[in-house]
């Protein structure tokens, strides 16, 4: 049966014009997809990523995870960022897995999912503040805490609600711009001695971001992964 045209695709001609500007035409092809339960489909391409050498997981509540003193984040991909599949977010997973948090008070700034912060307090840490512009990944936040039994020592906020106490670990996924903007807050929240992590920025742009916090912080080696980059450093005294 040939797939049935659509009011709303734009003929091959129109779209290259009118969205792509300067653009070569570029092809479309409309086809038919069977319905299916989306709801659950997901659910084949999920599966349990280990961080740490295994000491960290992230687990969709579909599966389960039968590992000696392993750490289990349960998580299942929403409408916030932060899954760990993207480099960006599996960087500072790799991080928080290898770190000794216990008794650490963290940042987790533009949250998304709130990950970060759950992994972190499922490592040990005492409190988290989540902070993010978007009251939807608060949400998210908020009810993936709740599902990991950690609602109890984590906070969330919008940046303007936010409590400016300095932590002991900072955590920054957001992207290269906003890091370099909110260079001078980021470093009044770190503590002196205390760690800030840096991502959701490309390479490229790794030398930019880190010249921002150069003058405040000692910074490790990057960790980089397809093209991202991670940067983590120690405040100085």
């Amino acid at each position: 049966m040939p797939a049935k045209s659509h009011p709303f695709v734009p003929s091959q001609k129109r779209c290259s014009s009118s969205f792509f500007v300067g653009a070569a035409t570029l092809p479309i092809e409309c086809r038919q997809i069977e319905d299916a339960d989306w709801q659950e489909s997901w659910k084949a391409y999920v599966q349990p990523m280990p961080f740490g050498d295994g000491r960290l997981w992230i687990c969709p509540s579909h599966r389960s995870i039968d590992v000696p003193g392993a750490t289990v984040v349960t998580l299942d991909p929403g409408l916030a960022f932060g899954t760990g599949t993207h480099p960006s977010t599996a960087l500072c997973l790799e991080w928080l897995a290898r770190q000794d948090v216990r008794g650490l008070r963290v940042l987790d700034y533009g949250c998304g999912s709130g990950i970060l912060g759950i992994a972190a307090l499922k490592l040990g840490a005492a409190a988290v503040l989540a902070v993010d512009i978007d009251p939807q990944a608060l949400t998210a936040t908020r009810d993936n805490a709740e599902r990991n039994g950690v609602s109890g020592q984590l906070d969330c906020a919008l940046p303007a609600q936010a409590v400016e106490e300095p932590v002991d670990i900072v955590l920054a996924n957001i992207l290269a711009r906003p890091l370099i903007e909110l260079a001078p807050m980021l470093i009044a929240r770190t503590l002196p001695g205390g760690y800030l992590v840096l991502a959701g920025l490309l390479e490229s742009h790794a030398d930019e971001v880190r010249a921002a916090y150069q003058a405040h912080f000692s910074f490790a080696a990057d960790a980089l992964q397809d093209g991202w980059s991670r940067l983590a450093a120690r405040r100085l005294p």
